[in-house]
């Protein structure tokens, strides 16, 4: 089981961290060590003074699938999630001076928050989704899937030209502007709509 997660898919977010706007998906993936636990507290790791949050929503795919045609993608997918990225942001502004691999950043042990499922069924429109993510019970990213570069079904083509697509395999789709610093005993809470996705504290 593996994370595929979406780089600079969000233009607002791709002018905060002053980064190129990309002309493919930047892809990355986690490994299934870095989702954190169920009703556990996310802990800023030793080695990062700037862990930042970054909202996104999730797709779990639900059948293998390899060289996915778009118009087919929705047929692999019948559950939207909503989780977090935690990024060192600092370590990873390091490595990505020195042109290394961000895994150091992104793929550490509890890095990746994954909360509750939906099924699509109950979504109006997939590429109508709006989210959003609580620190301290005010709003501090806010986001509409209307706005990705690319859609969910386009990235599971993309994603399906480089890797197998499996069973339970999640795709984090990118995080809209916003992104910002976590600190010890913050609460984060995500939601799409008005549905509480997650609930997590920060030790």
């Amino acid at each position: 089981m593996k994370l595929i997660c979406v780089g600079r898919n969000y233009t607002e977010h791709i002018r905060e961290l002053d980064n190129e706007k990309p002309t493919d998906p930047v892809i990355f993936l986690k490994p299934d060590t870095a989702i954190l636990l169920k009703k556990q507290p996310f802990f800023i790791p030793d080695f990062s003074n700037n862990v930042h949050y970054e909202v996104e929503v999730l797709v779990k795919i639900n059948r293998v699938g390899k060289y996915i045609d778009k118009k087919f993608a929705h047929k692999y997918y019948s559950e939207i999630g909503l989780g977090i990225d935690f990024t060192a942001r600092d370590l990873q502004s390091k490595l990505k001076e020195k042109g290394l691999p961000w895994e150091k950043a992104k793929a550490f042990d509890g890095s990746a928050v994954v909360g509750k499922w939906l099924p699509v069924s109950d979504i109006e429109d997939v590429n109508g989704i709006e989210f959003s993510l609580k620190k301290n019970e005010k709003i501090v990213q806010m986001g509409n899937t209307s706005h990705m570069l690319w859609k969910i079904d386009e990235l599971i083509e993309y994603v399906s030209k480089y890797f197998t697509l499996k069973i339970g395999d999640i795709i984090f789709t990118g995080t809209p502007a916003g992104v910002g610093k976590v600190d010890v005993n913050d609460k984060l809470k995500g939601f799409i709509e008005d549905k509480e996705m997650f609930s997590i504290t920060v030790k």
